[in-house]
């Protein structure tokens, strides 16, 4: 079967999700442009958007045609070559029309999985829910005499966990999006030691028709992006924790907030991107990885009490931040959570207490966006923490030990074999997480 046949049948399971959402345009995009091509003419290209929510069903076709409509403004030379046989087609505007429709005519949603029975090739884009997976995909696989394919875009779940326990022999793989998919670059591929080889190049293949950067992983729970990004996040409880010790929790998360974003050169400091993937969401993955590192504890009963307070963060279906450990308004935090009175405190009511305990960030300090614009963004970079290191303020105190923590982790991916060099761990939080610069680095030697 060729790289165009594998693409003529396809399902997405958690199709009017955040991540399903995200797969489901891409791949409807690459689909459309593979029917466009002369060769496919009068073949059927058929998509089936799997989800068990009506409503998350109708809601996904004002965001596709919205998004679909913003490629095909931009691609708009390349639509007019693929469209150059329709003498009906004069103004870009009916050209752009008529890719959305080709596009939607290719969507089909639906609440009955059994579409996907007749699919040769799967993406599964569910909870992070192993037992979930794995239930799902063998039922497919028990009904679809096609040996399917299937793309799981878990984040944290070993794959040869669902290759084993849904008997798919081979025919599994990692396929991990970084959110929002449709933005994102970066893709984590991960294999088990039975993978077929022609699956391994179908998902490279797929990744450049997408425009993706694949960084591969080995078969460790967590894989290099959440490896990193679920430690990072205890070292960041644990900090806030013992700050506690001499101020109140809303005053430690705000604190060391303000260091992970302006003292290491982040675009959001930790607690920010705790609540933007989701309390509930990093318990769990920290659940599933935790059996799997005998020589770590990656429980925070931090996070468990949030949880049983009904304080989960994550985002509204609009993309809106909702309240986690910090308050949101307008997208911008604004206070944070006092578990002791269960509500939130105004920033304006400590902030400059903070601000001064912390101390002046370091001479030379930079904002996340104006570092990235900068051709001599290393040598900036490695003045800021070289005077950051030579100061005594809490602050600076805060912030060398979190980025040589941060180093530490990134250095413990490639030693575990979770990744397969430095320059891996690198791109991932590079790319996937948006960082200025890798955790591995010698600015905190």
């Amino acid at each position: 079967m060729t790289y165009d046949e594998r693409l003529q049948n396809v399902s997405i399971l958690g199709a009017a999700g955040k991540m399903g959402s995200g797969i489901l345009l891409l791949t409807s995009v690459e689909m459309t442009n593979l029917s466009l091509k002369p060769e496919n003419k009068g073949k059927t290209f058929v998509l089936n958007a799997i989800d068990l929510s009506d409503q998350g069903l109708a809601g996904l076709f004002p965001y596709i045609k919205e998004q679909v409509r913003k490629i095909a403004e931009k691609q708009i030379v390349r639509l007019r070559f693929a469209y150059e046989d329709r003498t009906d087609l004069i103004e870009n505007s009916e050209i752009i029309d008529q890719y959305i429709f080709d596009v939607m005519n290719i969507i089909r949603p639906t609440t009955a999985m059994e579409v996907a029975y007749r699919s040769g090739l799967i993406f599964e884009a569910v909870s992070e829910n192993p037992d979930l997976k794995v239930k799902i995909l063998s039922q497919i696989d028990q009904n679809n005499p096609n040996k399917a394919w299937y793309f799981t875009n878990t984040s944290s779940v070993p794959i040869h966990l669902i290759e084993e326990k849904a008997n798919l022999k081979g025919r599994v793989l990692g396929f991990h999006f970084y959110n929002p998919p449709a933005v994102q670059k970066l893709v984590e591929l991960i294999t088990t030691e039975n993978t077929e080889p022609i699956l391994v190049d179908f998902a490279y293949g797929y990744a450049k028709g997408l425009g993706k950067i694949i960084v591969p992983s080995n078969d460790i729970a967590g894989f290099i992006g959440n490896g990193h990004f679920m430690r990072d996040g205890m070292h960041g409880l644990g900090e806030a924790e013992a700050l506690t010790a001499n101020y109140s929790w809303p005053e430690a998360v705000y604190m060391i907030n303000k260091v992970t974003q302006d003292y290491l050169v982040r675009p959001m400091g930790i607690f920010q991107l705790m609540d933007y993937v989701g309390i509930d969401v990093m318990q769990f993955i920290l659940n599933v990885m935790n059996p799997y590192m005998p020589d770590e504890n990656l429980h925070s009963k931090i996070l468990d009490q949030f949880i049983e307070m009904g304080i989960k963060g994550g985002q509204m279906s609009s993309g809106a931040q909702k309240d986690g450990f910090l308050k949101y308004e307008k997208g911008k935090a604004v206070a944070a959570f006092d578990p002791n009175t269960k509500t939130y405190i105004s920033f304006a009511e400590f902030s400059e207490k903070c601000d001064l305990a912390l101390g002046q960030t370091p001479d030379g300090s930079v904002a996340w966006k104006s570092v990235l614009r900068l051709k001599n963004k290393d040598e900036v970079l490695a003045n800021f923490f070289s005077t950051m290191k030579a100061m005594n303020s809490l602050g600076a105190l805060l912030g060398t030990k979190y980025g040589s923590r941060s180093k530490a982790i990134g250095q413990k991916l490639v030693n575990d074999g979770v990744a397969a060099n430095e320059n891996d761990v690198n791109t991932v939080m590079l790319t996937g997480f948006f960082h200025a610069f890798g955790p591995i680095n010698n600015y905190f030697d």
